[in-house]
């Protein structure tokens, strides 16, 4: 007997609970809350991830683990970059008071969508953002709960 459910591929739209975590603890868990939605190829998850959807039936629950590097990359150093307090004050919230560890998001330069950075060090003149994915150069296990494929 065949199964008739539909399985994930290229250009599939899914809906789906998925965790994805790192050496220090989740980073995304859409568990216990509202599924998420998404188009394979639109590149709201890295093509590692994505490539490791393929094939899953709907209705399955998977659990992969990722080597360092696999799913986003290794740790770039030039991904960290010094802001001008002055650009800080114009780009985000001239009256917050930013501490280390804080993440900011930022505008692309075409203005269509953002990207983040965590704050590493401040100065009185200049603020050390890293601009590099929270698991990049890590292993990371990827939990997912396919409950619809399109």
């Amino acid at each position: 007997m065949t199964s008739t459910l539909a399985r994930v591929q290229a250009g599939s739209f899914l809906t789906l609970h998925y965790r994805l975590s790192g050496p220090a603890g989740d980073v995304i868990n859409t568990f216990g809350g509202q599924p998420a939605t998404l188009s394979l190829g639109s590149g709201e998850l890295s093509p590692a991830l994505e490539a490791a959807l393929i094939g899953l039936e709907e209705g399955a629950h998977a659990t992969l683990t990722l080597p360092a590097g696999e799913a986003y990359g290794e740790r770039n150093p030039a991904m960290q970059q010094w802001l001008s307090r002055q650009e800080l004050r114009e780009l985000g919230n001239p009256d917050e008071d930013y501490q280390v560890g804080d993440m900011l998001y930022f505008p692309t330069p075409d203005r269509k969508g953002q990207f983040g950075g965590v704050i590493l060090q401040l100065t009185d003149l200049a603020v050390l953002f890293d601009f590099n994915h929270p698991l990049a150069g890590q292993p990371v296990t990827f939990e997912v709960h396919l409950i619809g494929v399109l």
